[in-house]
């Protein structure tokens, strides 16, 4: 049975991949376009920053087009808007509204090890 279930591996990263990047892009429509539900009034350039990376990493991520290097830059981006925002506000996560970042940094760590999965354009270039 477990050699079955190691069969979809490469399924079950390109639907987490998916799945985070999708998460991930809300992110960044919410802080530069209102949407899904409306985000701040005036940007920051930190947060003009951030909603860009949130955008056009996520969707990057989600069509699993350079995922490897793009994973490694929003990780990056992850452990630094924890450390920035979340942390100052408390030691837990649960309780400084950190845990997505945090979820989304070790998420996008995978990624950069394990690579795209399936249903990615990365996997196109390649044949």
């Amino acid at each position: 049975m477990i050699r079955n279930l190691s069969a979809l591996q490469p399924y079950a990263i390109g639907l987490l991949r998916i799945v985070t990047g999708l998460l991930y892009f809300e992110h960044g429509t919410q802080k530069l376009f209102s949407y899904p539900i409306p985000g701040p009034e005036t940007l920051s350039a930190l947060s003009l920053a951030s909603g860009l990376l949130e955008v056009i990493g996520g969707a990057l991520i989600v069509l699993g087009l350079f995922t490897r290097p793009v994973a490694f830059i929003l990780s990056g981006h992850m452990a630094f808007a924890y450390w920035m925002v979340h942390a100052p506000n408390g030691f837990f996560p649960v309780g400084n509204g950190g845990d997505a970042a945090i979820m989304f940094c070790f998420v996008f760590l995978t990624l950069v090890t394990t690579g795209s999965g399936a249903f990615s354009l990365d996997n196109r270039q390649g044949r």
